[in-house]
């Protein structure tokens, strides 16, 4: 017996992509995933150094989608990323995504995972802008302009077409320029504005998109005028006290923001200065009488997820500034390939691969 699985490369993607709304998709897993529907393992993570002295990571990241009233959905992101490979002129991530069949649990689909991620990502920042945003606004800065800054800026004009200006900022120049010249071209109704620093982009305007690949903070609270909404998409970019001054904070998954040190908000919690939210009923966090003087400056308000299904009420930022810090859930990615390949097995998309 042979064993086949089917390819789909980026164009193959991209063609497929072009009849799927991602935030719908991502909107209903995160409702899924409110609902305990979702089943995440723990993140496979592995770092190394290249020859030039490069950061390098792999990240394997398995997920499902188990709910009522759907055929489950199960498969993994395996995407890996050299910070040197911009300077040769490379995305900086790669990967592929696989499905698993239900019934055999043989790989069925294997795809270009790249522009699914920042898709993925993208999406959640829109589906986080509109329920989360500030109630009126018609420019964003965005700091640092790679692909994910491009993907966000293709999903912006779809979503929010009432967006009249973006301010742009990068470390090079260069790439700050080539995507203001992008966006004149692909996204004509966006003015494109070049900040000559992170901190006049970002006070530029009322909603900030963070799409750095920074390990070292820079973005401090007194940045950001009253009122603003931060989509913390990357790494490290805002410094502790933009997060503890928060009107309003929120993740993914708080388990898997709690679990990496590597990040912000992560070492926040470990360091017992932010808490996930107490449980019904009862405040500060969860402490017990002997750790009341050392209970975290705030609690976590709760998840985007977690936003949709009622249960944690939606802060639009007013006087102050309000967060919204994805981890990255792979189970996203596997819910927008599936999706995608609904729409590639029905259209006869794609090249099929024999295993044996």
């Amino acid at each position: 017996m042979s064993e086949e699985l089917l390819f789909l490369d980026r164009a193959a993607v991209l063609e497929c992509a072009a009849e799927v709304d991602p935030c719908e998709v991502v909107g209903d897993v995160l409702r899924q995933h409110a609902e305990g529907a979702v089943t995440m393992p723990a993140e496979g993570y592995l770092p190394w150094t290249n020859d030039t002295g490069a950061y390098c990571r792999s990240l394997a990241m398995l997920g499902a989608v188990e709910g009522p009233g759907r055929p489950p959905v199960r498969g993994v992101k395996l995407i890996n990323a050299a910070t040197s490979n911009p300077a040769l002129g490379r995305e900086r991530a790669a990967g592929v995504g696989v499905l698993f069949d239900h019934h055999t649990a043989r790989p069925l689909v294997i795809a270009e995972a790249g522009w699914l991620s920042a898709a993925r990502t993208a999406a959640y920042t829109m589906v986080s802008l509109r329920h989360l945003g500030p109630p009126e606004w018609d420019a964003l800065a965005v700091v640092g302009c790679g692909t994910l800054a491009r993907v966000h800026l293709e999903l912006l004009v779809r979503s929010f077409p009432g967006a009249k200006a973006v301010h742009l900022h990068d470390r090079d120049p260069a790439r700050a320029a080539d995507l203001a010249e992008w966006t004149g071209r692909h996204c004509p109704g966006l003015q494109a504005h070049i900040a000559d620093s992170a901190r006049a982009a970002v006070q530029a305007a009322s909603v900030v998109v963070t799409t750095t690949t920074t390990d070292t903070g820079y973005l401090p609270a007194a940045w950001l005028r009253p009122g603003t909404f931060v989509a913390h998409v990357s790494l490290a970019d805002l410094l502790p006290d933009a997060f503890l001054t928060a009107e309003a904070l929120y993740v993914d998954d708080l388990t898997l923001v709690a679990d990496n040190p590597r990040r912000v908000m992560g070492a926040l919690i470990r360091d017992g200065r932010l808490a996930a939210p107490a449980p019904a009923g009862r405040a500060g966090g969860g402490a017990g009488s002997g750790e009341r003087d050392r209970a975290p400056a705030r609690e976590i308000t709760g998840t985007l997820g977690q936003v949709l299904t009622g249960r944690v009420p939606a802060v639009r930022p007013g006087t102050g500034h309000v967060i919204s810090n994805p981890f990255g859930m792979a189970v996203l990615d596997v819910a927008l390939l599936d999706a995608v390949h609904a729409v590639a097995a029905r259209r006869g998309i794609g090249r099929r691969l024999r295993l044996y």
